[in-house]
C-alpha cells in the first residue's frame, strides 16, 4: 500500500477534465447513425427514431424513465401503441387517465402504474394543447439548451434528472442542433454517481448537486457530455459488486482501481 499514489481533488479534476471530456467529446462528434439504439426490440426503437411522425413517443419514453428498468421503460410507449392502434396525437388525447390507467394496471407497463398513467396522460394533454400536437417544437429552431430544459421541466412530473436526460439524448444521440449546451447537465442515475464516486472526483455521500457541479466544473461548455462515459463506464465495467476494472476505460487513473489492485 505504500506505493499508491492517492491524487488530491485537485489532481483528480485535471485529469479526468481531459479524460472523460474527450470521451464525450468523441462520442458527441460521431456523426448520427441510421437509427439510434435505445431498446432491443427493432420495431419500438424504430417508433422512439421517429421525431418526424412520432416525437412525442420519445418525450413519452423519456418521461417513464423512472424506477424500472431503462429497457421497460422506454418501451412503454410502444406497449401502448399495440394496445391503442394508432399513436398520433389526437387518438391518444382522447383517451380517458381510467382507461390509461387499465392498459397500465392490466399490462403491468410500470411499477407505478397509476401514477405513470396520469403522467402519460398529462403529457399527451400538454403537448396537444401547448404544442399544436407536435412535439418536436420542444426542439425546433435551434432553442438554447435552457430553453429545452425549461419546456421538458413544465410538464407534470418532470423533474431536472428527467428534463436534462431528454435534452440530452436529444442533442448527444440524435444530433438535435441547439444554439448552446451549456444547461444540460449529467442526470445523477445509480451508475454515474458510483463512477464518479470511485473515480475519487466526489465523496462517498456526494448527493445529486455535488455531482451536478463537479460535471460542470470539468466541461463548463457542456456538463452532460460526460454523462454517456460515466453511465457506459458504470454499465459495463464500474459495477455494484464486482466491477471489472481490468477492463474499465479509466482503470489507470482510477483511486478505486488503484487501492484494490495494490491491497
Amino acid at each position: 500500500m505504500s506505493n499508491i499514489v492517492i491524487h488530491s481533488p485537485q489532481k483528480i479534476s485535471t485529469v479526468y477534465r481531459h479524460l472523460l471530456v474527450k470521451l464525450g467529446k468523441e462520442k458527441f462528434k460521431n456523426p448520427k447513425e441510421n437509427s439510434v439504439h435505445l431498446v432491443n426490440n427493432k420495431d419500438a426503437n424504430e417508433l422512439l427514431n421517429n421525431l418526424h411522425d412520432y416525437p412525442h413517443a420519445y418525450v413519452l419514453a423519456c418521461f417513464m424513465d423512472r424506477q424500472i428498468k431503462a429497457e421497460k421503460a422506454w418501451s412503454l410507449p410502444f406497449k401502448v401503441k399495440r394496445e391503442v392502434g394508432q399513436f398520433d396525437i389526437e387518438t391518444l388525447a382522447k383517451i380517458t387517465p381510467d382507461e390509461y390507467k387499465k392498459i397500465f394496471v392490466n399490462k403491468k407497463l410500470h411499477r407505478f402504474n397509476d401514477k405513470m398513467a396520469e403522467v402519460f396522460y398529462e403529457t399527451v394533454q400538454k403537448i396537444k394543447k401547448d404544442y399544436n400536437g407536435d412535439a418536436s417544437q420542444i426542439w425546433c429552431n435551434k432553442p438554447s439548451s435552457a430553453a429545452v430544459v425549461y419546456r421538458f421541466l413544465e410538464f407534470y412530473g418532470v423533474g431536472v434528472k428527467i428534463a436534462t436526460m431528454a435534452a440530452n439524448i436529444l442533442a448527444r444521440q440524435f444530433k438535435i442542433e441547439f444554439s448552446d449546451y451549456y444547461s444540460i447537465d449529467v442526470s445523477p442515475d445509480v451508475h454515474v454517481k458510483r463512477v464518479m464516486q470511485r473515480m475519487g472526483l466526489v465523496q462517498e455521500d456526494a448527493g445529486n448537486d455535488k455531482i451536478i457541479y463537479k460535471a460542470r466544473e470539468l466541461n463548463p461548455e457542456f456538463p452532460g457530455i460526460i454523462d454517456f462515459p460515466l453511465w457506459e463506464i458504470g454499465k459495463k465495467f464500474c459495477k455494484p459488486n464486482k466491477p471489472s476494472c481490468s477492463k474499465c476505460t479509466v482503470k489507470d487513473e482510477c483511486q478505486y482501481n488503484l487501492l484494490v489492485t495494490h491491497s
